[in-house]
């Protein structure tokens, strides 16, 4: 497990989102800002057990896509999720603020619950069940992925 991996999700990735602009145009992709918010909102509310979601990926192929997780090969440009739609979901909040602050919170509840439930596995739609460090891994891949698309590059663990 890298501690520096937890350490940018628990306290890097809402400094980062919130010292950006609201307004960034993305490199690539559909997405505006707000809407890569809410939808990392809804990739830990994934990982935290309150979102489930069906596993889309045939099991034959969840060994080589675990591979890739756990690897440090980043994520591709234009990489198409296979449970997201062809055109961004509508936003949920009224403002970037309120899509961040309920990102926070999805985090913390992320955090909390795997402190009580160590041994606690939820599921991905992608990746099938992961642990703790997995799904740290993913988020950590995921979020500097979609950073990547609007211009944040931090500092990488």
């Amino acid at each position: 497990m890298n501690i520096g991996k937890e350490n940018f999700l628990r306290t890097k990735l809402i400094a980062l989102l919130q010292q950006s602009d609201p307004h960034a145009v993305a490199r690539w992709g559909k997405m505006n800002m707000q809407q890569m918010v809410e939808h990392m909102t809804d990739v830990f509310m994934c990982a935290n057990g309150k979102l489930k979601l069906a596993i889309v990926t045939p099991p034959d192929k969840l060994p080589a896509i675990r591979d890739f997780l756990m690897s440090d090969k980043p994520f591709k440009q234009n990489t198409k999720s296979p449970v997201l739609p062809a055109e961004p979901i509508p936003l949920k909040k009224h403002t970037m603020q309120a899509a961040i602050g309920k990102l926070q919170e999805e985090i913390i509840h992320f955090f909390a619950i795997f402190d009580k439930h160590p041994e606690l596995k939820t599921v991905n739609p992608v990746f099938g069940e992961l642990n703790f460090n997995e799904n740290v891994q993913l988020l950590y891949k995921h979020s500097l992925h979609h950073l990547q698309q609007f211009g944040i590059e931090p500092m990488q663990y």
